[in-house]
Protein backbone atom coordinates (compact mmCIF):
# COMPACT_ATOMS: atom_id res chain seq x y z
CA UNK A 1 0.00 0.00 0.00
CA UNK A 2 3.34 2.00 0.72
CA UNK A 3 4.26 1.57 -2.71
CA UNK A 4 0.92 2.55 -4.43
CA UNK A 5 0.62 5.58 -2.35
CA UNK A 6 4.13 6.83 -3.15
CA UNK A 7 3.12 6.20 -6.82
CA UNK A 8 -0.06 7.49 -7.27
CA UNK A 9 1.51 11.01 -5.65
CA UNK A 10 4.40 10.85 -8.45
CA UNK A 11 1.92 10.21 -11.06
CA UNK A 12 -0.48 13.19 -9.72
CA UNK A 13 2.54 15.43 -9.14
CA UNK A 14 4.34 14.02 -12.51
CA UNK A 15 7.58 15.11 -10.51
CA UNK A 16 9.39 12.51 -7.54
CA UNK A 17 10.66 15.59 -5.31
CA UNK A 18 7.32 16.89 -5.05
CA UNK A 19 5.40 13.46 -4.53
CA UNK A 20 8.03 12.98 -1.60
CA UNK A 21 6.57 16.61 -0.48
CA UNK A 22 3.28 15.19 -0.74
CA UNK A 23 3.10 12.34 1.14
CA UNK A 24 6.65 13.60 3.68
CA UNK A 25 8.72 10.90 3.25
CA UNK A 26 12.13 11.76 0.84
CA UNK A 27 12.60 11.09 -2.88
CA UNK A 28 14.94 8.78 -2.00
CA UNK A 29 12.04 6.62 -0.42
CA UNK A 30 9.32 7.64 -3.70
CA UNK A 31 12.41 6.55 -6.53
CA UNK A 32 12.56 3.41 -4.49
CA UNK A 33 9.71 2.72 -4.23
CA UNK A 34 8.44 3.03 -7.91
CA UNK A 35 11.53 1.02 -9.25
CA UNK A 36 10.45 -1.71 -6.92
CA UNK A 37 7.09 -1.78 -8.78
CA UNK A 38 8.80 -1.29 -12.12
CA UNK A 39 10.77 -4.69 -11.54
CA UNK A 40 7.80 -6.61 -9.86
CA UNK A 41 5.65 -6.01 -12.95
CA UNK A 42 8.63 -6.14 -15.39
CA UNK A 43 7.16 -2.92 -17.29
CA UNK A 44 8.29 0.97 -17.20
CA UNK A 45 5.57 2.95 -15.00
CA UNK A 46 7.27 6.08 -16.11
CA UNK A 47 9.33 8.08 -18.84
CA UNK A 48 11.88 10.00 -17.29
CA UNK A 49 12.26 13.45 -18.31
CA UNK A 50 14.55 16.69 -17.51
CA UNK A 51 11.70 18.41 -15.98
CA UNK A 52 9.99 15.72 -14.58
CA UNK A 53 7.97 12.40 -15.12
CA UNK A 54 5.22 10.73 -17.36
CA UNK A 55 3.25 7.94 -17.15
CA UNK A 56 3.86 5.33 -20.14
CA UNK A 57 1.07 4.06 -21.39
CA UNK A 58 1.55 0.55 -18.77
CA UNK A 59 1.77 2.96 -16.19
CA UNK A 60 -1.22 4.77 -17.17
CA UNK A 61 -3.52 1.38 -16.57
CA UNK A 62 -2.02 0.69 -13.76
CA UNK A 63 -2.62 4.22 -12.10
CA UNK A 64 -6.06 3.62 -12.84
CA UNK A 65 -6.17 0.18 -10.50
CA UNK A 66 -4.05 1.77 -7.82
CA UNK A 67 -6.23 5.07 -7.59
CA UNK A 68 -8.92 2.85 -7.38
CA UNK A 69 -7.92 0.85 -4.57
CA UNK A 70 -6.68 3.50 -2.83
CA UNK A 71 -10.04 5.16 -3.22
CA UNK A 72 -11.80 2.24 -1.74
CA UNK A 73 -9.64 1.75 1.07
CA UNK A 74 -10.36 5.38 2.10
CA UNK A 75 -13.91 4.35 1.96
CA UNK A 76 -13.83 1.89 4.11
CA UNK A 77 -11.38 2.95 7.03
CA UNK A 78 -14.09 6.06 6.67
CA UNK A 79 -16.82 4.39 7.10
CA UNK A 80 -17.89 3.60 11.20
CA UNK A 81 -17.92 7.52 10.93
CA UNK A 82 -21.30 7.46 9.37
CA UNK A 83 -24.33 5.81 9.66
CA UNK A 84 -24.70 5.22 5.89
CA UNK A 85 -27.42 3.25 5.01
CA UNK A 86 -30.14 5.20 6.70
CA UNK A 87 -29.65 8.08 4.91
CA UNK A 88 -32.21 8.69 2.18
CA UNK A 89 -33.07 11.73 0.52
CA UNK A 90 -32.04 13.79 -2.19
CA UNK A 91 -29.30 16.41 -3.09
CA UNK A 92 -29.59 19.41 -5.80
CA UNK A 93 -26.08 20.11 -6.76
CA UNK A 94 -25.41 22.46 -9.79
CA UNK A 95 -21.84 21.99 -11.16
CA UNK A 96 -19.62 23.49 -14.34
CA UNK A 97 -18.76 21.51 -17.48
CA UNK A 98 -15.25 21.06 -16.03
CA UNK A 99 -16.36 19.67 -13.03
CA UNK A 100 -18.81 17.55 -14.26
CA UNK A 101 -16.01 15.98 -16.78
CA UNK A 102 -13.04 15.87 -15.21
CA UNK A 103 -13.69 15.54 -11.14
CA UNK A 104 -16.89 14.43 -10.53
CA UNK A 105 -18.03 11.22 -11.70
CA UNK A 106 -15.31 8.93 -9.82
CA UNK A 107 -16.50 10.75 -6.44
CA UNK A 108 -20.01 10.27 -6.96
CA UNK A 109 -19.47 7.00 -7.88
CA UNK A 110 -17.63 6.06 -4.92
CA UNK A 111 -20.52 7.96 -2.99
CA UNK A 112 -23.36 6.11 -4.16
CA UNK A 113 -21.49 2.83 -3.28
CA UNK A 114 -21.50 4.19 0.42
CA UNK A 115 -25.04 6.46 0.57
CA UNK A 116 -27.31 3.75 -2.25
CA UNK A 117 -30.36 5.31 -0.43
CA UNK A 118 -29.25 9.06 -1.43
CA UNK A 119 -30.21 10.74 -4.80
CA UNK A 120 -28.14 13.34 -6.29
CA UNK A 121 -29.88 15.50 -8.15
CA UNK A 122 -27.14 17.10 -11.23
CA UNK A 123 -27.46 20.27 -12.86
CA UNK A 124 -24.93 21.66 -15.65
CA UNK A 125 -24.77 25.50 -15.21
CA UNK A 126 -22.59 27.86 -16.03
CA UNK A 127 -20.64 29.63 -12.63
CA UNK A 128 -23.03 32.44 -11.96
CA UNK A 129 -25.84 30.71 -12.61
CA UNK A 130 -24.93 28.73 -9.28
CA UNK A 131 -23.82 30.54 -7.39
CA UNK A 132 -27.77 32.46 -7.79
CA UNK A 133 -29.69 29.32 -7.48
CA UNK A 134 -27.41 28.90 -4.14
CA UNK A 135 -27.99 32.17 -2.93
CA UNK A 136 -31.70 31.88 -3.73
CA UNK A 137 -32.00 28.41 -2.07
CA UNK A 138 -32.77 26.54 -5.25
CA UNK A 139 -29.44 24.56 -5.03
CA UNK A 140 -28.19 23.08 -1.81
CA UNK A 141 -24.75 22.76 -3.03
CA UNK A 142 -22.78 24.08 -5.79
CA UNK A 143 -19.12 22.95 -7.52
CA UNK A 144 -17.14 25.79 -8.86
CA UNK A 145 -14.16 27.12 -9.94
CA UNK A 146 -13.75 28.82 -6.87
CA UNK A 147 -11.24 31.09 -8.65
CA UNK A 148 -13.07 32.49 -11.08
CA UNK A 149 -15.30 33.89 -8.16
CA UNK A 150 -14.42 37.47 -7.52
CA UNK A 151 -17.27 37.43 -4.28
CA UNK A 152 -16.88 33.82 -2.55
CA UNK A 153 -16.88 35.44 0.27
CA UNK A 154 -20.79 35.93 -0.08
CA UNK A 155 -21.33 32.00 0.33
CA UNK A 156 -19.92 29.24 3.15
CA UNK A 157 -17.19 27.27 0.57
CA UNK A 158 -14.61 25.14 0.71
CA UNK A 159 -11.90 24.17 -2.07
CA UNK A 160 -11.37 20.55 -2.70
CA UNK A 161 -8.74 20.78 -4.94
CA UNK A 162 -6.11 23.53 -6.09
CA UNK A 163 -4.51 22.07 -9.79
CA UNK A 164 -1.42 23.24 -10.56
CA UNK A 165 -1.54 24.88 -14.27
CA UNK A 166 1.11 23.95 -16.38
CA UNK A 167 2.35 24.37 -20.24
CA UNK A 168 0.74 21.74 -22.43
CA UNK A 169 2.54 21.37 -25.75
CA UNK A 170 3.29 18.93 -28.60
CA UNK A 171 5.66 16.23 -27.25
CA UNK A 172 8.08 17.16 -30.03
CA UNK A 173 7.78 21.38 -29.60
CA UNK A 174 10.90 22.77 -28.91
CA UNK A 175 9.81 23.92 -25.88
CA UNK A 176 9.42 20.80 -24.28
CA UNK A 177 13.25 20.51 -24.05
CA UNK A 178 14.29 23.56 -22.98
CA UNK A 179 15.82 23.94 -19.23
CA UNK A 180 13.65 27.19 -18.46
CA UNK A 181 10.23 28.64 -19.95
CA UNK A 182 8.67 31.89 -18.78
CA UNK A 183 5.28 33.80 -20.45
CA UNK A 184 7.67 35.57 -22.64
CA UNK A 185 8.97 32.14 -24.30
CA UNK A 186 4.58 31.01 -24.76
CA UNK A 187 4.40 34.47 -25.97
CA UNK A 188 5.96 33.52 -29.09
CA UNK A 189 3.68 30.47 -29.78
CA UNK A 190 0.79 30.03 -31.55
CA UNK A 191 -1.11 29.68 -28.67
CA UNK A 192 -5.05 28.04 -28.24
CA UNK A 193 -7.45 30.05 -25.97
CA UNK A 194 -9.53 27.59 -24.04
CA UNK A 195 -12.88 29.57 -23.40
CA UNK A 196 -14.99 27.03 -21.48
CA UNK A 197 -15.36 27.52 -17.33
CA UNK A 198 -14.81 31.29 -18.15
CA UNK A 199 -11.07 29.96 -19.07
CA UNK A 200 -10.12 33.29 -21.27
CA UNK A 201 -11.05 35.54 -18.46
CA UNK A 202 -9.23 33.18 -15.75
CA UNK A 203 -5.91 33.14 -18.30
CA UNK A 204 -6.24 36.66 -18.90
CA UNK A 205 -5.82 37.72 -15.28
CA UNK A 206 -2.52 35.64 -14.90
CA UNK A 207 -0.75 37.06 -18.36
CA UNK A 208 -1.87 40.56 -17.60
CA UNK A 209 -0.30 40.36 -14.32
CA UNK A 210 3.08 39.55 -16.37
CA UNK A 211 2.40 42.43 -18.72
CA UNK A 212 3.14 39.61 -21.38
CA UNK A 213 -0.14 38.89 -24.21
CA UNK A 214 0.02 35.67 -26.01
CA UNK A 215 -0.42 35.65 -29.44
CA UNK A 216 -3.80 33.71 -29.82
CA UNK A 217 -4.43 31.55 -33.21
CA UNK A 218 -7.39 30.02 -32.16
CA UNK A 219 -10.43 29.85 -29.04
CA UNK A 220 -12.63 27.19 -28.72
CA UNK A 221 -14.69 25.68 -25.97
CA UNK A 222 -13.84 21.92 -26.98
CA UNK A 223 -11.24 20.17 -24.91
CA UNK A 224 -10.71 17.75 -27.29
CA UNK A 225 -10.34 20.12 -30.30
CA UNK A 226 -8.08 21.61 -28.36
CA UNK A 227 -5.80 18.54 -27.33
CA UNK A 228 -5.91 17.44 -31.08
CA UNK A 229 -4.70 21.25 -32.47
CA UNK A 230 -1.73 21.08 -29.38
CA UNK A 231 -0.81 17.45 -30.21
CA UNK A 232 -0.25 18.24 -33.67
CA UNK A 233 1.75 21.13 -33.32
CA UNK A 234 -1.07 23.98 -34.29
CA UNK A 235 0.11 25.91 -30.85
CA UNK A 236 0.21 25.52 -27.20
CA UNK A 237 -1.67 26.22 -24.34
CA UNK A 238 -1.94 26.66 -20.27
CA UNK A 239 -4.27 24.38 -18.50
CA UNK A 240 -4.49 22.66 -15.04
CA UNK A 241 -3.41 19.43 -14.36
CA UNK A 242 -7.12 18.31 -13.84
CA UNK A 243 -7.84 18.55 -17.11
CA UNK A 244 -4.08 16.87 -18.74
CA UNK A 245 -4.29 13.91 -20.50
CA UNK A 246 -1.14 12.67 -22.39
CA UNK A 247 -2.90 11.58 -25.79
CA UNK A 248 -5.36 13.57 -28.32
CA UNK A 249 -8.35 11.35 -29.66
CA UNK A 250 -6.13 10.43 -33.02
CA UNK A 251 -3.45 9.00 -30.16
CA UNK A 252 -0.83 12.04 -30.83
CA UNK A 253 1.28 12.55 -27.38
CA UNK A 254 0.60 15.56 -26.02
CA UNK A 255 3.05 16.62 -23.57
CA UNK A 256 2.94 19.26 -20.68
CA UNK A 257 6.08 21.16 -18.11
CA UNK A 258 6.21 23.74 -15.53
CA UNK A 259 6.47 27.42 -15.91
CA UNK A 260 9.30 29.69 -14.52
CA UNK A 261 6.68 32.54 -14.00
CA UNK A 262 4.00 32.06 -11.44
CA UNK A 263 0.91 31.08 -12.85
CA UNK A 264 -1.98 30.48 -9.78
CA UNK A 265 -3.45 26.94 -9.89
CA UNK A 266 -7.20 26.34 -10.44
CA UNK A 267 -9.00 26.43 -7.17
CA UNK A 268 -12.19 23.93 -7.62
CA UNK A 269 -14.53 24.35 -4.67
CA UNK A 270 -17.74 23.46 -3.03
CA UNK A 271 -20.27 26.55 -2.17
CA UNK A 272 -23.45 26.60 0.10
CA UNK A 273 -25.73 28.98 1.82
CA UNK A 274 -24.47 30.73 4.76
CA UNK A 275 -27.56 30.38 6.68
CA UNK A 276 -28.36 26.75 4.97
CA UNK A 277 -29.96 24.06 7.24
CA UNK A 278 -29.05 20.69 5.80
CA UNK A 279 -30.51 17.71 5.86
CA UNK A 280 -29.05 14.16 6.48
CA UNK A 281 -28.50 13.64 2.92
CA UNK A 282 -26.85 16.92 2.37
CA UNK A 283 -24.81 17.00 5.14
CA UNK A 284 -23.72 13.52 4.14
CA UNK A 285 -22.43 14.56 0.35
CA UNK A 286 -20.83 17.63 1.65
CA UNK A 287 -19.06 15.56 4.50
CA UNK A 288 -17.99 12.88 1.79
CA UNK A 289 -16.58 15.67 -0.73
CA UNK A 290 -14.57 17.50 1.73
CA UNK A 291 -13.15 14.39 3.16
CA UNK A 292 -12.25 12.60 -0.28
CA UNK A 293 -10.83 15.42 -1.66
CA UNK A 294 -8.28 15.80 1.18
CA UNK A 295 -7.17 12.34 1.39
Amino acid sequence: MRQLRYFVAASEARQFSMAAAKVNVSQSAVTAAVHQLEERMGVRLFERKPTGVELTAEGHQFYRHARHILDTLQDALSEPRFQRHSVSGTVRVGASYTVLGYFLPNLLARFKRSYPEVEVELIDMEREGIEKCVMEGDLELGLIILSNSAHRERFAHHVLIRSRRQLWLAADHPLMHRSNVTLEDVAEQAYIMPTVDEGEVSATRYWQSHAVQPRVAFRTSSMEALRGLVAHGFGVTILSDMLYRPWSLEGRKIGCRPLDDRVPPMELGLIWHHDADFDEATQALQSFLIQASSA
